[in-house]
């Protein structure tokens, strides 16, 4: 046991935030769980109060989720940590790194500025544009800037007509002003994620779909299952981290007939495809990882 005292942002009574606190409180005998929906920012006293708990008397915060679901006001939460880093509270990552990736497209300029190879992608707020784009591609998929688990994703192919596709591009618009296209890519109902640590890898798992839907996500029925990377595909997902300077993240990698590509890289990262398909115990190892580092 130590006297440290971590907290964890995520959501009270997921699994994912339990078992990462889980396993802080068996190293350090200190437990605080954290919803940012009942934080509490006060500048003039600079506190950051969380029920009794005022985080920027924390020795570290480790965020596991920020929100059940993304959207601007993720970015607040976001801010809002910042006083603490700013009163000397390690956040794990930290905020900068975070705010970097909760916005799909600040992902994808990262990745693309760094050379990384993606889908065919194409932003833009006019249907005339978007409608040209899905013809080109034959088939693409518009992904809202703020969305976790394929929520919100819409599959366009050029096959349903100009009519048909113009009135669901509008539909898109209407909800998303800025839209984010990537052009849809054979991934044989499969693709990756390959865990890193600090910049370290620790091991990939597969996402396998199991029914005929267009993504592999567990949310639309998927699987996790082992995979055995190459070096040269471990190279590319960690270039493709690189940038972001994470604490815990996954890399999301499909495998197509021209070449593995990259779809994004994971603010928070995740721990049951870890474990049930790489047998990576992620929250332990996250947890000396965060300890290690506070203590310095």
């Amino acid at each position: 046991m130590t006297d440290l005292r971590i907290g964890v942002v995520g959501i009270p009574g997921k699994w994912s935030t339990e078992v990462l606190a889980d396993a802080l409180e068996a190293q350090t005998g200190y437990r605080c769980v954290v919803d940012m929906a009942d934080v509490v920012l006060d500048l003039e006293k600079k506190t950051l109060i969380a029920g009794q708990t005022d985080l920027c008397d924390l020795d570290g915060i480790v965020v596991k989720k920020i929100s059940q679901t993304y959207s601007p006001a993720t970015l607040d939460r976001l801010e809002m940590l910042r006083v603490a880093e700013g009163a000397g509270t390690r956040v794990f990552s930290s905020t900068r790194s975070i705010l970097g990736l909760v916005n799909r497209l600040s992902c994808t300029v990262t990745l693309a500025n760094a050379g990384i190879p993606m889908p065919a992608t194409c932003i833009t707020e006019n249907v005339d544009e978007a409608l040209a784009t899905v013809q080109r591609f034959g088939g693409a998929v518009f992904k809202p800037l703020f969305s976790t688990k394929a929520r919100g994703m819409t599959l366009m192919d050029a096959a349903e007509g100009e009519a048909a596709l113009r009135q669901k591009i509008a539909a898109f618009k209407a909800e998303n002003p800025v839209m984010y296209l990537q052009k849809k890519v054979n991934l044989a109902g499969r693709d990756l994620g390959m865990v890193f640590l600090g910049g370290a890898y620790l091991g990939t798992y597969a996402r396998v779909a199991q029914t005929d839907s267009w993504n592999t996500t567990i949310l639309h029925g998927g699987k996790y299952e082992a995979f055995e990377p190459d070096e040269e595909l471990i190279e590319l997902a960690r270039r493709a981290q690189e940038p972001f300077d994470l604490d815990f993240t996954t890399v999301d990698v499909g495998l197509t007939d021209t070449g593995p590509i990259v779809f994004e890289v994971s603010a928070f990262g995740g721990f049951k495809g870890a474990l049930e398909g790489a047998g990576i115990d992620a929250a332990t190892l996250y947890a000396n990882h965060v300890i290690e580092k506070v203590r310095g």
